[in-house]
């Protein structure tokens, strides 16, 4: 018996949705919509190309040079983009998870929670994905700290949306961000923020793709009632098929790639649009990074929609409610304390923990060093 590359695929559906789900990486490995490809995908026996449909944690995007500095001690991770010397997409996304649970519409994979090299701390995470008849795909990622130090967190997701058009250049795109952050040609951050406003990234305003190459990071994001941002790709022809992703509060920095140094099959053929909590190189800078002390958790919430026409498609197949009320076929965990029982009890819309971000902890914490230099 053969073993595919990405190991077990565990198939969910709802309604006109399908999404089939990977042992490797909990990688999203496709998404349809009426039997439609809703995001590039990649064959069972194919590693995931370019990063597609991968989940990336515990950090998303680089890491400068692999180095980082935390609570006194310095780590080295692994150069996984060799060609810029960077650390890149986190350290989950080729290890096998474990199942916890599955049925028609959702699956439920978890990481175990130990140390690699460069990140001496046990973070264990969990992906729930799940497909509603109307809503699309809901996908949770939850962080919970099981060790004895703090550790440093970021998530991200890498979906290339398509609506089936041979080429992005002409498909109508829209974004939320106010903000683009400049990069240097390594995709380092190589200065603040700065407005996007008469730039070729402003897209706050639904227009073609054109020719604009795209590989930025952007900010600043404009969220509806629900705390929600929603990015837009719309084909510019006759079909008016349109694809929308939206993510939750915590994700406040969204990267667009529109592949152009890859090869033919990815060039320009789908949109990368990335929901991330934090910038790249956020290890090196602080900048919205998370912290989860012990026996903290944290949880963020991302989907994607199809339309046809304009309209979101709606059918009569027995399945109504809050769609965010669904539970995943999963043993809940308790909270390990009456403190952490408390903290609970704050969780907001997304179910997100109050995490504090680390560019707001330097003064909040001690400097003192939690973990010895030697624990690298």
């Amino acid at each position: 018996m053969t073993v595919p590359l990405t190991g077990h695929q565990y198939a969910i559906s709802a309604g006109p949705y399908r999404a089939t789900v990977t042992e490797l990486g909990a990688g999203l490995r496709e998404l349809l919509f009426r039997d439609e490809p809703v995001i590039a995908g990649h064959e069972p026996d194919e590693l995931p190309p370019h990063g597609a449909g991968q989940l990336l944690a515990p950090w998303p995007n680089r890491i400068d040079g692999g180095r980082y500095a935390f609570d006194g001690a310095r780590f080295q991770l692994a150069l996984t983009e060799p060609a810029h010397g960077n650390a890149i997409h986190g350290l989950t996304r080729w290890a096998p998870w474990t199942i916890v649970g599955h049925d028609a519409g959702s699956v439920l994979l978890r990481s175990a929670p130990h140390g690699y090299q460069g990140y001496p701390f046990c973070l264990e995470i969990e992906a729930g994905y799940r497909l509603h008849p109307d809503r699309g795909l809901h996908v949770a990622i939850t962080a919970r700290n099981r060790g004895s130090h703090a550790a440093p967190y970021g998530t991200g997701s890498h979906p290339y949306l398509t609506v089936r058009t041979p080429s992005v250049d002409d498909c109508e795109l829209s974004l939320p961000a106010a903000s683009w952050l400049p990069m240097d040609d390594r995709g380092i951050p190589s200065g603040p923020p700065a407005p996007v406003e008469g730039t070729p990234y402003d897209f706050r305003r639904p227009r073609p793709i054109g020719t604009t190459r795209l590989d930025h990071a952007l900010t600043g994001m404009e969220r509806d009632g629900d705390g929600r941002w929603w990015a837009h790709l719309t084909d510019g022809g006759d079909s008016g098929a349109k694809v929308s992703l939206w993510a939750g509060e915590g994700y406040r920095w969204l990267q667009v790639f529109t592949g152009d140094p890859l090869e033919p099959r990815w060039r320009r053929t789908a949109l990368a649009v990335e929901p991330m909590t934090c910038p790249p190189n956020a290890f090196v800078t602080g900048d919205d990074l998370l912290v989860l002390e012990p026996g903290e958790s944290v949880t963020h919430a991302w989907g994607i929609q199809a339309w046809l026409r304009g309209r979101r498609f709606r059918g009569d197949y027995g399945f109504r409610g809050d769609f965010g009320a669904f539970q995943y076929p999963k043993v809940s965990v308790k909270p390990q304390s009456s403190a952490q029982m408390g903290r609970m009890r704050l969780m907001g819309r997304q179910g997100s923990m109050p995490v504090r971000h680390r560019r707001r902890m330097r003064r909040a914490r001690p400097a003192s060093c939690a973990l010895s230099p030697e624990r690298r």
